[in-house]
């Protein structure tokens, strides 16, 4: 449908077309709402087609599927990110939810009643938008990375493929989360490698097959139902947990040792074109991978939602001073797994049951102040 100055028409714009935003799809459509769905990838599930060659995901399949398709493969196995990639394409396909691809939005404004999403010279208006963006987007590095000799190979861990990328000689990994202590693992067997920081904790069973049959249902329940914002422990652990990285999962401190990987302290700074660690030793590496996480940002969105702390102030993603606006997909949104595949999908259905009550709520109020001539000569 059209909209006013060109632009196009919809009940609902969804931003992002990963799995939080294909799953807030399904949902709508399962209700009969229409939606649109805007994703900047020239494909369906490249975000995860992007990551490093070797990535497999941490959750067992049988926790990886979305609502309505089970993920196809065995239940204990850990899918790679390529077969993730697939299985999200796979999913839209089926259930044909409308997503226009290679659309970048970058601006999110209201005008009267209604939201405008512009995307270069493109806009859409709509009643509702779901920001469902994801974290692993903008990557954080440190602003004394550009002290570094620029002979050194630099790269953050979203940009790292494999180790044909590295220059011959050391590597220096900064970041002891779960990328840092895979990379750093896997990089080892042909560069000799330093891992610079301290990790926050260790999953304390060894993870495969046997732990996706008998640790995972219970790392599942009590991420859905024990840590959420609606007991106490949970409203405890939310700040440490939004603040801290993920234990370590897969590759734990044993097998990097095992490996050969250095422990370093944390980096700090830059001397003499190297980095520095805060012991004061400058390391002599050809290489260095910043396993320093991601960014939200949400830069791109004109509305006053954000607290001091520069994240959107909402109830389970609903944005209440901004009636229509809601979010999808971020860190402990409603309980620990809300931004991993286990969990987004029940935050994905709550936001669709809103919009739909929303929506049904808009179109009865605005049916009632049609007139009754008006509505006779249709």
């Amino acid at each position: 449908m059209n909209g006013s100055n060109g632009s196009e028409r919809s009940e609902t714009v969804i931003v992002g077309g990963g799995q939080a935003g294909l799953s807030v799809g399904y949902h709508l459509a399962k209700r009969g709402r229409p939606f649109v769905i805007l994703d900047a990838y020239e494909r369906i599930g490249d975000a995860w087609r992007v990551r490093w060659d070797s990535l497999r995901l941490f959750t067992p399949a049988k926790y990886d599927g979305l609502a309505g398709m089970r993920f196809p493969a065995s239940g204990v196995s850990f899918p790679t990110k390529d077969e993730m990639a697939q299985y999200l394409a796979d999913y839209a396909a089926r259930f044909e939810l409308p997503v226009r691809t290679g659309v970048r939005v970058d601006g999110l404004s209201r005008e009267g009643d209604r939201y405008v999403v512009s995307s270069g010279t493109s806009r859409f208006e709509a009643d509702n938008v779901v920001v469902a963006t994801g974290a692993s987007h903008t990557p954080k590095v440190p602003a004394f990375a550009l002290d570094i000799d620029p002979g050194i190979v630099q790269l953050h861990s979203s940009e790292y493929r494999n180790t044909a990328q590295l220059r011959e000689g050391g590597v220096l990994v900064v970041g002891v989360g779960n990328s840092g202590a895979e990379i750093a693992h896997e990089v080892s067997h042909k560069h000799p490698t330093r891992l610079s920081g301290k990790p926050t904790a260790q999953i304390p069973v060894r993870h495969g097959p046997r732990a996706a049959r008998f640790a995972f249902p219970l790392v599942k329940f009590l991420g859905m139902h024990v840590l959420t914002i609606k007991t106490p422990i949970g409203r405890k652990i939310r700040p440490h947990f939004v603040s801290h990285a993920t234990p370590l999962i897969r590759i734990k401190l044993k097998d990097l040792a095992s490996a050969g990987v250095e422990r370093v302290p944390r980096t700090v700074g830059a001397r003499d074109g190297l980095p520095e660690l805060e012991d004061g030793r400058v390391l002599d590496v050809a290489n260095v991978i910043w396993c320093t996480g991601f960014r939200y940002d949400f830069g791109w969105i004109d509305l006053p939602v954000f607290g001091e702390d520069g994240q959107p102030a909402h109830r389970r993603g609903i944005v209440e001073s901004e009636p229509g606006l809601s979010f999808v997909g971020l860190q402990f949104q409603y309980a620990a797994v809300s931004d991993v595949l286990p969990g987004v999908g029940r935050d994905a259905k709550y936001i669709a049951k809103h919009i739909a009550s929303r929506s049904s709520n808009v179109g009865a109020a605005g049916a009632a102040r049609v007139p009754a001539s008006s509505a006779w000569s249709r």
